[in-house]
């Protein structure tokens, strides 16, 4: 038996039996480096920036709050086009607060501190900081030497930095990947034998989770669906 038929078999049985995998985080480990770029604060450029965002939480395995993600930058960037002037040299951080998405947008102009205030009757002013306050966990403003920063960290769901999102799909397929790496001291413990309907259906379901694995970890499924059909294809070519 192959290490990987074995391991398939193992996870069967696991699923037959319907034992719970404590997957206790990520075990691979996603890396998700602070990112940042300069940018002129111009209202032609916010599609760039929401742009700029969504390929890099794609990147990072965080497409599902990518959407709040670049309404908040969207938002602080526009703030500084009303507050500090159109043009103004600005600068759009994202990074990684433990489990939570943080986003940051500096500029240069230390006089005026965003708030979120209110008008008379109750109805808060500055639409930008309203969605944001909606849309984040947290938000605030450093000062820093020349420049101040307005950020807020929006919660991911994740254990660290370095976790997956925590899918069924992508859960399952990291048991397999960690199964695959199982030592061969446990081959010669007897098991229930696999019928081939039971494995037809098992590959079947491994190949759709390992696909939601890469897209949890920031990959193109779609590529390496492709690739993997064109090694199928060349190695069966290879033996015919």
């Amino acid at each position: 038996m192959t290490l990987f038929s074995y391991a398939l078999s193992r996870l069967v049985m696991v699923s037959l039996l319907g034992a719970v995998i404590d997957m206790d985080g990520c075990r691979l480990g996603v890396v998700r480096k602070a990112w940042e770029t300069p940018f002129l604060a111009e209202p032609a450029g916010l599609a760039g920036l929401r742009n700029a965002v969504r390929i890099r939480l794609d990147l990072w395995g965080l497409a599902d709050i990518a959407p709040d993600a670049q309404l908040c930058a969207s938002e602080l960037a526009a703030n500084v086009i009303k507050h500090v002037g159109p043009g103004t040299r600005a600068r759009l951080a994202v990074s990684m607060n433990g489990g939570r998405l943080r986003i940051e947008v500096s500029d240069p102009d230390t006089r005026g501190v965003p708030v979120l205030a209110a008008r008379e009757g109750g109805e808060e002013h500055g639409r930008g900081l309203v969605l944001v306050d909606a849309l984040a966990d947290c938000w605030g403003v450093v000062l820093r030497a020349g420049s101040k920063a307005t950020w807020c960290e929006l919660i991911t769901g994740l254990r660290s930095s370095v976790d997956h999102m925590d899918e069924p799909r992508v859960a399952r397929a990291e048991a397999l990947l960690g199964l695959l790496g199982v030592s061969g001291r446990d081959r010669g413990v007897e098991r229930a034998p696999l019928t081939v309907t039971h494995a037809e259906e098992s590959a079947i379901d491994v190949i759709a989770d390992l696909l939601h694995w890469l897209r949890a970890h920031g990959c193109d499924p779609g590529g390496a669906l492709k690739r993997a059909q064109m090694s199928f294809e060349d190695q069966r070519n290879h033996v015919l």
